[in-house]
């Protein structure tokens, strides 16, 4: 069975990195992640991710000048139907705080991991294989999972 199949009807927290190959359409990652997308209203599985993101995303283009780019990644966050974007509230900082106590995590992704913790994702998608460690979400990186 395939990522997508095992994706239906469940709720995925995509992190910052998926997100950024999907965009930059990442040679290493493009097929997979162009597939997963493609096939979201299929399975209805639903992407969350966080306002962190946003700003992750934005910080390279912004710092080399690329307001275009900036602008771009702006509104594929906030206006896509595919992806819904969620605020950092009080729930989610104590949950972070209480992450990256447990897990010496940096405090972006205790606050990436607390979102998807606090809205209940199914998974939490990343590319970072440190964030495995962490019991309280189902974390898979890219690496992890094959071709449909």
């Amino acid at each position: 069975m395939g990522l997508a199949q095992d994706f239906a009807n469940k709720v995925v927290f995509l992190d910052t990195a998926p997100l950024i190959y999907y965009i930059e359409e990442n040679p290493r990652y493009e097929k997979i992640l162009g597939e997963l997308f493609a096939a979201q209203e299929r399975y209805k599985y639903q992407f969350l991710s966080s306002v962190v993101t946003l700003l992750e995303v934005m910080v390279l283009p912004l710092r080399q000048k690329e307001k275009e780019l900036a602008k771009a990644y702006q509104t594929i966050l906030t206006n896509s139907p595919s992806i819904t974007l969620v605020d950092v509230n009080v729930e989610i900082a104590k949950t972070a705080a209480r992450l990256r106590a447990d897990y010496a995590l940096k405090t972006p992704d205790a606050i990436q991991l607390a979102a998807a913790v606090c809205y209940s994702a199914d998974y939490f998608l990343t590319n970072d294989h440190h964030l495995k460690t962490v019991k309280e979400a189902n974390v898979i990186t890219l690496d992890d999972v094959s071709c449909f």
